[in-house]
């Protein structure tokens, strides 16, 4: 599949000559995966056991797409850049630590043209004291109970390979860098927070503080106090000491306010003065005290509707409005279902001390046939209860519909008691079936009404040209 930009072809290992890919394949064999890119820093050659490690569906081919695009804490645009090797790197992807070795590529001339990353995972025994005592170093990298630290996710972890997460994955690296007020759109339990933490850990804040507040949690009463602080007796009750508030303990990182939609009228013409004025005052007091805090505001209500009802304030709503940002709910990329079940799965197989669940078709395409309101959340749940129940790891359809009723196409339905029928549902294609009929049919309009010009008919399908490669790969067209 062809990548969204033509790459360079100036590569002093090119992938498309014999002796060059004899000798990244010898390069590979010595270690668990490398990585090949450009002097743009784009994909051009990936071995098939990295592909592994990084959990890559089998049709999905990465070539053509920035190297942080698929890794996004990856640093081989610096090798580039600098023309200076990293002999030796921890990179911590998902639940991994990974040693990583990244040398420059030069022509004849001596120019930069590319980069080569090797990937060492657990055959280098020898350094396993290293990795060890870099994860031990890493371990205050906690977010506490109160909200208040550094952050425990980053872009590795948003997982899933389809267009809607790719796309995400982009624009959110876009953003991390900047120091604007970021406003993350989605429903409920489609990792917000998650996202935000990633945001935080890949901008320049990285090091400083990110606190968290869900402003729905609290009582108009307390939310002032807990925001800006509190002056000693500032209320009945008030810490004698005083207290501060969650914009100072954020100073100089990353301020996330969760379900910013249920905050008060009032609560919110105090925060956007803060927001504007970069100033705030303790509760009960008279000190302006100044801020220096990246604000990131969530919200899984409609706040162009809540602005049209007069329960949202507009000056407010365009202050946090400058970088929105807009998480896909899980029936819309059903295609990462088997990466989330087996992520996930293996993550909480480990902590409940069980087997893995076994992959299997047809569990992969019942989930994906489910709506999933409450989204990655809900399917963390319904994931949690398998592995309870299954046994060693291998899950029934009688189990499946225990938790999911109705996710099954009626050839995996249990049996009903004698006596009693299922209605019939034959005429009715699984969710999952329909969804990719009317992709294929859509594609196939647009290359029609296009003259069969694909970058034409992507713009007219609102994708870009590498989703829709992709597609026509994923539909045989």
């Amino acid at each position: 599949m062809p990548g969204p930009n033509k790459t360079n072809d100036s590569l002093l290992l090119d992938p498309k000559q014999p002796h060059s890919l004899a000798l990244l394949q010898l390069l590979d064999s010595s270690c668990e995966g490398s990585l090949l890119v450009d002097k743009d820093c784009r994909i051009r050659w990936i071995s098939d056991k990295y592909r592994q490690l990084l959990g890559l569906a089998d049709h999905f081919d990465p070539c053509g797409l920035e190297a942080e695009a698929l890794i996004p804490n990856s640093l081989m645009r610096q090798v580039i850049d600098t023309g200076q090797p990293q002999l030796l790197d921890l990179m911590r992807f998902r639940q991994h630590w990974l040693v990583v070795t990244r040398l420059p590529l030069k022509d004849q001339n001596g120019n930069i043209s590319g980069a080569l990353g090797l990937v060492f995972f657990d055959k280098l025994a020898q350094l396993r004291p290293v990795v060890d005592k870099y994860s031990r170093l890493q371990l205050p990298n906690v977010q506490t109970d109160n909200g208040c630290g550094q952050t425990r996710y980053s872009f590795a972890d948003l997982i899933g390979t389809s267009p809607a997460m790719l796309a995400l994955r982009q624009q959110a690296l876009r953003i991390a860098p900047l120091d604007s007020t970021v406003l993350l759109l989605g429903e409920t339990g489609t990792g917000k927070e998650l996202v935000a933490q990633a945001i935080h850990h890949a901008s320049a804040r990285a090091d400083a503080p990110f606190v968290s507040i869900n402003t729905a949690a609290l009582p108009e009463s307390l939310i002032e106090a807990e925001l800006f602080g509190a002056e000693a007796g500032a209320y009945t009750g008030a810490d004698p000491k005083g207290r501060i508030g969650k914009f100072e303990q954020a100073q100089s990182g990353t301020l996330f306010l969760d379900e910013i939609g249920e905050m008060s009228t009032m609560a919110q013409s105090k925060l956007l003065r803060a927001l504007q004025e970069r100033q705030i005052e303790r509760l009960g007091g008279n000190r302006v005290i100044d801020v220096d805090v990246r604000v990131i505001a969530a919200t899984s209500r409609n706040l162009d509707q809540l602005v049209a009802e007069g329960k949202f304030r507009p000056d407010l709503y365009y202050r946090l409005n400058v970088l929105p940002l807009e998480l896909p709910p899980l029936r819309e990329r059903p295609e990462d279902i088997p990466d989330l079940l087996q992520t996930i799965g293996n993550q909480l197989a480990e902590q409940l001390g069980v087997a893995p669940l076994q992959q299997h078709n047809w569990l992969h395409q019942a989930l994906a046939a489910y709506r999933w309101p409450g989204n990655i959340r809900e399917l963390r749940n319904v994931i949690e209860r398998l592995l309870l129940f299954a046994e060693q790891g291998e899950v029934s359809p009688t189990l499946l519909s225990n938790f999911l009723p109705g996710s099954l196409p009626d050839s995996h339905q249990p049996l009903m008691p004698e006596g009693e029928t299922h209605p019939d549902h034959s005429s009715i294609l699984p969710l999952a079936q329909q969804m990719t009929q009317a992709e294929r049919e859509a594609i196939q309009r647009a290359l029609q009404h296009c003259n069969n010009n694909r970058s034409e008919a992507a713009r007219c399908l609102g994708i870009s040209r590498a989703s829709l490669y992709e597609k026509l790969h994923k539909h045989q067209l």
